[in-house]
């Protein structure tokens, strides 16, 4: 049975849905498929990492859709792939962020962070949150946090002692190519030398290279220590990438939502940082039980060494006023 429809009420009804519309919380419109991309493979910790993410996120109304081994998208290319809205997650490298936004390479100097506790309270206080504003304001990310893989370290070939920055004199020391990475080589005091990390093994041992600087998971992973004598505990640089989301992603949300989801975050990150640091303290047992000398140097001395490098250089000149004595001082 038909019935007659008064021109009032669809008028009246149609604005009705038009405000409802335009009061829908923006959140609505937010992608329930987030795709994140990272290098490293889905043996890593970190994977495992994401797959806990993943179990959680979907409780704030999200599916994870993970890709590793850099299948989506290559080494250094996430940041931009999230810039042009072509994936939502990413574990970007500060290097990558420090490409576009120069005053963010003092993260990625050497002896800034202690280690991973010191990396969280910096990244959990105001300085962190400045850095955050900073990469959401010019780079459309928001970065959740530090995803933290390990300490790099001094593995060499020859049984030269090395306490202090003096000693590293003429070691010729493989560092990764591009100028950020082999003035950290500098900063150690030694002769750095450009080569593919696939090529470390046999360059080690030829005598090419006489050491490299790794965190101890990837020396285990790629058996250098079967081509050295020691590995000399310099803890030069805390190894770490930032976890982001989109700002298209996370300005979407309510506040609630974005607590959630910084919440899910938070207690992958902590757990993955645990177990790293539990791999860590495992591996330099192994590697002594491998024959392999193990000690620390004078860290106060190649702390000092390299900053004052660094503090001379061009990169600290976009480094903000003040951040480096805060970050220290905590």
């Amino acid at each position: 049975m038909a019935f007659p429809v008064n021109r009032r009420f669809v008028v009246a009804a149609a604005a009705v849905l038009l405000a409802f519309g335009a009061a829908m919380p923006a959140q609505a419109q937010a992608p329930a498929n987030l795709r994140f991309s990272a290098v490293f493979s889905e043996q890593d910790i970190r994977a495992e990492m994401m797959k806990r993410f993943g179990e959680d996120i979907k409780a704030v109304g999200f599916t994870l859709q993970p890709y590793y081994g850099g299948t989506l998208f290559k080494q250094g290319t996430e940041l931009v792939a999230m810039q042009r809205g072509n994936l939502e997650m990413g574990n970007i490298a500060p290097q990558d962020i420090s490409n576009q936004i120069p005053a963010w390479s003092i993260v990625t100097s050497a002896y800034l962070f202690r280690d991973a506790d010191h990396l969280k309270k910096v990244f959990t206080s105001e300085i962190g949150e400045q850095l955050r504003k900073t990469a959401s304001d010019q780079l459309g990310i928001h970065i959740l946090g530090p995803t933290y893989f390990g300490v790099r370290h001094v593995g060499l070939k020859p049984k030269k002692k090395i306490n202090t920055p003096a000693d590293m004199a003429g070691i010729k020391l493989r560092m990764p190519g591009g100028d950020a990475w082999q003035f950290l080589g500098q900063s150690l005091g030694a002769n750095p030398t450009p080569m593919a990390y696939a090529e470390v093994y046999t360059g080690l041992q030829s005598g090419a290279i006489d050491g490299q600087d790794n965190p101890l998971p990837n020396v285990q992973n790629m058996k250098f220590y079967e081509v050295s004598s020691q590995i000399v505990l310099t803890s030069h640089l805390v190894g770490f990438d930032l976890l982001a989301v989109s700002n298209k992603v996370w300005n979407a949300l309510t506040p609630e939502k974005r607590a959630q989801f910084q919440a899910v975050a938070d207690k992958a990150i902590e757990w993955s940082t645990q177990e790293h640091l539990k791999k860590e303290r495992e591996l330099a047992d192994f590697f002594k039980a491998q024959g392999l000398e193990v000690y620390t140097p004078d860290i106060k001395a190649f702390r000092e060494f390299a900053q004052k490098k660094y503090l001379a250089s061009d990169l600290a000149k976009s480094w903000p006023a003040g951040m480096l004595d805060k970050i220290n001082a905590m």
